[in-house]
C-alpha cells in the first residue's frame, strides 16, 4: 500500500475536520417538501449569446413559483453556481425553501434565476465548478458581471416573465467565488440589486477581493443589505484565509453601519451550514418585503 506524504496526511486530516464540523448541521422542515404547499416549476435553459462574456455558453435554471400570476411583476433572486442551489437533493434545495417561504408570506413571489458560470470552447467539463471562465466572471472586481445580468440575463428572462425593476426586490446569492460575485454585483450596481447572500464567500486575493473590507470602510455606505455565512474550518491557502476574510468583512460592514448579518460556524468550504440556515437567511434578507413600494 502506498504511504501518504506528510502534506497529504495534513490535508486528509483537515478534510476530516471539516467534514466532522459540517456534520453539525442538518436540513430542517423548511428545506423539505411540505404537504399542501404549492410547488413552483423549474425549467432548464442555455444562454450562449453573451456580449459581455463572448464565446461563452452556460446552463441556467428558472424557478417560477405557483403564485406567479403573469400580471404582477415578480421579485427576482439570482443564484451563482445555480446547479448547486437548484438541486432537489443537494445542500441548499432552494426551490423547496422558496416554495415554503412564499406560501408562508415570508418572502415575495419571486422568480429564481439559477445561473451556472460560462464556459469557453468546445471542451467538455465534468462539473460546472470547473467551467474555465468561472473565476474570471466571479472573482474579478468590476461591473462586468453586473452588466451581464442587467443587460443580458434579466431581459432574456423578461421575454417570458414579468420581473420587478425595484432594486429592493432583487436579491443575489452565491457560494465561494459566487459569494464575492454576489457582493460585487450589489456593490457596483445598488441601483439594480440591494440584497446579498454570501456562503463561504471568497473575499480573498484570488483576483483582488481581499480589498473589500478597506473599500467598505472608506466608501460612503451603499443601500444594500448583506447576509454572510462562513465556518472556522474554511480554506486557508495562498489566496488567503477565508474565515479571517469573512470576519474582516463583518467588522467593516459593522464599522460602516450597514444592514448586515454574519453567521459563523464550525463548517468547512461547503454549502452544508449555509444550506441548513438558508430558510433563516432568506427570512432575514427579505424581512419587510411587503412594505416595499413596487
Amino acid at each position: 500500500m502506498k504511504r501518504l506524504t506528510p502534506l497529504a496526511l495534513i490535508l486528509v486530516g483537515l478534510a476530516s475536520l471539516a467534514l466532522a464540523a459540517d456534520s453539525d448541521y442538518q436540513l430542517g422542515p423548511d428545506s423539505t417538501r411540505q404537504a399542501g404547499v404549492p410547488q413552483g416549476v423549474v425549467t432548464k435553459h442555455v444562454f450562449a449569446s453573451s456580449k459581455v462574456f463572448p464565446e461563452t455558453s452556460r446552463e441556467y435554471y428558472l424557478y417560477v413559483p405557483a403564485q406567479y400570476d403573469g400580471e404582477t411583476p415578480a421579485a427576482v433572486m439570482v443564484f451563482q453556481d445555480g446547479h448547486t442551489y437548484v438541486s432537489e437533493t443537494g445542500q441548499f434545495r432552494a426551490p423547496a425553501v422558496m416554495d415554503n417561504l412564499i406560501a408562508a408570506g415570508e418572502m415575495p413571489v419571486t422568480i429564481g434565476i439559477f445561473l451556472n458560470p460560462g464556459h469557453k470552447g468546445e471542451s467538455k467539463i465534468d462539473s460546472p465548478w470547473r467551467s474555465n471562465n468561472r473565476s474570471f466572471e466571479y472573482d474579478t472586481l468590476s461591473a462586468d458581471y453586473a452588466t451581464f445580468l442587467i443587460d443580458e440575463i434579466l431581459p432574456e428572462v423578461a421575454k417570458q416573465y414579468k420581473l420587478t425593476d425595484n432594486p429592493n426586490l432583487r436579491a443575489i446569492v452565491g457560494i465561494s467565488s459566487g459569494g464575492i460575485c454576489a457582493f460585487t454585483v450589489a456593490w457596483e450596481r445598488p441601483d439594480q440589486f440591494r440584497k446579498v447572500l454570501s456562503h463561504v464567500g471568497s473575499f480573498t486575493n484570488i483576483r483582488g477581493g481581499h480589498v473589500y473590507p478597506a473599500l467598505i470602510r472608506k466608501t460612503d455606505p451603499k443601500p444594500i443589505r448583506v447576509f454572510l455565512q462562513d465556518g472556522e474550518n474554511d480554506v486557508d491557502n495562498a489566496h488567503g484565509n477565508w474565515w479571517l476574510s469573512n470576519l474582516q468583512m463583518e467588522k467593516a460592514l459593522a464599522f460602516s453601519k450597514y444592514d448586515y448579518k454574519f453567521v459563523g460556524g464550525t463548517g468547512g468550504h461547503s454549502g452544508v451550514h449555509g444550506g441548513a440556515i438558508l430558510p433563516e437567511s432568506l427570512r432575514w434578507l427579505w424581512r419587510g418585503w411587503d412594505q416595499v413600494n413596487n
